[in-house]
């Protein structure tokens, strides 16, 4: 329940603190006096858009604060779905600084409005006459169906299948609609794909391209290594025969000297080492021939893979393999399409009988609950004065999958006895309409764990005997949730347990909006007062005390 208000600095209220009790608490004053306001700031405070031009002064914050008592409610796991910190006791303010910018906190945690707005919707629910329209709307229609019929499991198991049933239908249309050019798509990638195959991926590129190098400068190659060969092994004058002969001479003084002797170690090393480079040399220059075939080869493979670096803009081979395996994958969905259209088409005819199973058991539980909201509405649309009214609830089957089942719901209503039926939107009037969904919102007090309701004027142009029993309506749900009316009417704010008066006072030229907890003979004078406008009449006195006995 809702157990504080805290306003400051908000439209024509400079501090105001509110303390409300359970049960049923009245909220009168004269037009202007400022009601609308602290229920404009209580509505600020649960989400709605902030307004700079209704912050007093401009040059301060303006604040809203709301205490509400959890106890008993079961909030904790919804707490935890929004990341905050739950508490029995918990605050939801709301500022509006100067630069115009607004926060919220919840238990002074930074929240946005949405979580504001998700968090409020559990804890209080305001309706006001212009709210009435709501009641028009198959879709709360239902909501408040399905709330009489326990149906939220259900509803919820649904919605998740009916979700996932669109998104197999979406996939299937979209891949049936895509076939076509799937198909076209895949000759392309095929002959992509088979260029890109025709290239034999065993080599490197670096290991072609030097080997390329390497034919194409064959004749050079071969006269090189004949020079070097030369230059060796040449019998005047070459290398070899040369170190040989400066071998034969160290040999000669080894024994006169180690030093001698690894100078002679060193040069035989040399020889050596040069015997297998004149072999090698020997063996490189025989296989180094010109091979036209093998040049043109290369050539070709090289060429290929340029011209396919070019056309898919890459420039290495890892890079050509990846596409290679894109276009694999392309034209192996491309191929299985018809496979998954089936697979999918499967899970579509699941999902329907799921569907079907679960938006019968839904009806079902709807049909049940029928007989008893339409004989409550009966009762207390009688109680309220509407006694030669009819109220019909029609629910019948739609061709298709809805958002909470297969059913359709009209509330249908005539105001005169024998008066032609008809949906509410057509033949209910603003007031009627008041009526009805304070009947509606009554019967639901006894089903939904609602802590707070907050009546906004919706008494309005009702008087005598069915204000008295709005009031009685009001006090009866006030039993299970907290009740707060906002009215001009004496028999209604007679009703409840506690009342407060609003009122407007001047000081220093300056108007401000003020409450004031009414003891008992305040509230006499008060009544008295909205009786007859003025409290000192006798009747009207006598009267009052009347109507709050």
């Amino acid at each position: 329940m809702l157990k504080e208000i805290t306003i400051s600095n908000y439209a024509l209220i400079d501090y105001l603190r509110i303390d409300l009790s359970k049960g049923f608490t009245t909220i009168t004053g004269e037009t202007g006096a400022g009601k609308s306001i602290i229920l404009g700031g209580l509505s600020l405070a649960l989400g709605k858009r902030a307004e700079l031009n209704l912050v007093k002064d401009k040059t301060k914050k303006c604040f809203v604060d709301l205490l509400f008592s959890l106890k008993n409610l079961e909030l904790k796991n919804l707490f935890n779905s929004l990341d905050l910190d739950y508490d029995t006791l918990t605050t939801i303010r709301r500022e509006i600084i100067p630069s115009g910018k607004s926060r919220a906190f919840v238990n002074d945690t930074p929240v946005n409005l949405e979580i504001l707005q998700k968090l409020s919707f559990e804890l209080i629910d305001i309706h006001s006459q212009f709210q009435n329209h709501f009641i028009i709307k198959e879709e709360y229609q239902m909501d408040i169906l399905d709330l009489l019929a326990k149906n939220k499991n259900l509803i919820e198991k649904y919605t998740l299948n009916f979700s996932h049933f669109k998104e197999v239908k979406n996939k299937i249309n979209k891949l049936e609609s895509s076939r076509i050019n799937m198909n076209q798509e895949k000759d392309y990638n095929t002959y992509l794909l088979n260029e890109i195959n025709s290239i034999d991926f065993s080599d490197s590129l670096d290991s072609m391209e030097k080997a390329l190098k390497k034919i194409s400068n064959s004749e050079e190659i071969n006269k090189t290594f004949n020079q070097i060969s030369n230059i060796l092994q040449n019998e005047e004058n070459g290398i070899s025969i040369k170190l040989n002969e400066v071998r034969v001479s160290l040999k000669n003084i080894t024994n006169f000297s180690n030093e001698y002797k690894r100078i002679f170690e060193r040069i035989e090393s040399i020889i050596i080492e040069l015997d297998d480079i004149v072999r090698d040399v020997r063996n490189e220059n025989d296989i180094m021939e010109f091979n036209p075939e093998m040049r043109e080869v290369l050539s070709e493979k090289l060429e290929k893979i340029y011209s396919l670096f070019r056309k898919h803009q890459v420039d290495k081979l890892d890079d050509l393999i990846l596409i290679k395996r894109k276009l694999e994958k392309k034209v192996s969905e491309t191929e299985n399409i018809d496979a998954i259209i089936n697979e999918e088409k499967k899970k579509l005819v699941e999902l329907e009988l799921s569907l079907n199973e679960l938006s019968k058991k839904i009806s079902q539980q709807r049909k049940k609950v029928i007989p008893v909201l339409k004989s409550q509405m009966k009762k207390l649309l009688k109680d309220m004065g509407m006694v030669n009214t009819s109220f019909k609830i029609e629910l019948y089957d739609s061709d298709i999958f809805l958002n909470k089942g297969r059913d359709k719901l009209l509330f249908n209503f005539s105001a005169n006895k024998g008066g032609l039926l008809g949906p509410l939107s057509k033949t209910a009037s603003s007031g009627e309409l008041s009526r009805i969904m304070l009947a509606l919102k009554s019967i639901l007090s006894n089903y939904k764990n609602l802590p707070t309701i907050i009546f906004d004027e919706i008494d309005t142009g009702v008087s005598g005997e069915i204000a008295n029993c709005i009031g009685r309506i009001m006090k009866s749900m006030s039993i299970n949730m907290q009740v707060i009316s906002i009215t001009h009417l004496p028999q209604v704010a007679a009703k409840a347990n506690n009342h407060l008066k609003v009122f407007k006072i001047t000081r220093n030229e300056k108007t401000s909006t003020e409450l004031k907890n009414l003891n008992i003979n305040e509230r006499v004078s008060e009544i008295a007062e909205m009786l007859s406008g003025d409290e000192s009449a006798v009747s009207a006195y006598d009267l009052a005390k009347e109507l709050l006995n």
